[in-house]
């Protein structure tokens, strides 16, 4: 990520639950998991909430661009990320 990445990032307001309420079940359901789970990988979710993969991913996405969770690389493996939920209360 680079410097401007990162500070557009910051800049971003926070998301809310009402901006999850409007998303796929999918997307409630890893919302659920996080707020549980403090961190997580993307394998993690599929194997607690048993959904696919691809569609953990795409819930993902969308909690995303809602501004609801925070990702960032994982120490000790570098090609994972870890996932938390970052939502105003």
């Amino acid at each position: 990520m680079s410097a401007s990445e990162s500070l557009r990032h910051e800049a971003e307001p926070r998301g809310t639950w009402d901006d999850v309420r409007e998303l796929p079940p999918s997307a409630k359901l890893v919302a659920k998991v996080l707020e549980y789970n403090d961190t997580m990988t993307q394998q993690q979710i599929a194997d607690e909430t048993l959904l696919p993969s691809r569609t953990v991913r795409y819930a993902l996405n969308r909690l995303d661009e809602e501004n609801v969770i925070d990702s960032r690389f994982s120490f000790s493996d570098a090609r994972k990320r870890l996932y938390s939920l970052d939502i105003e209360e």
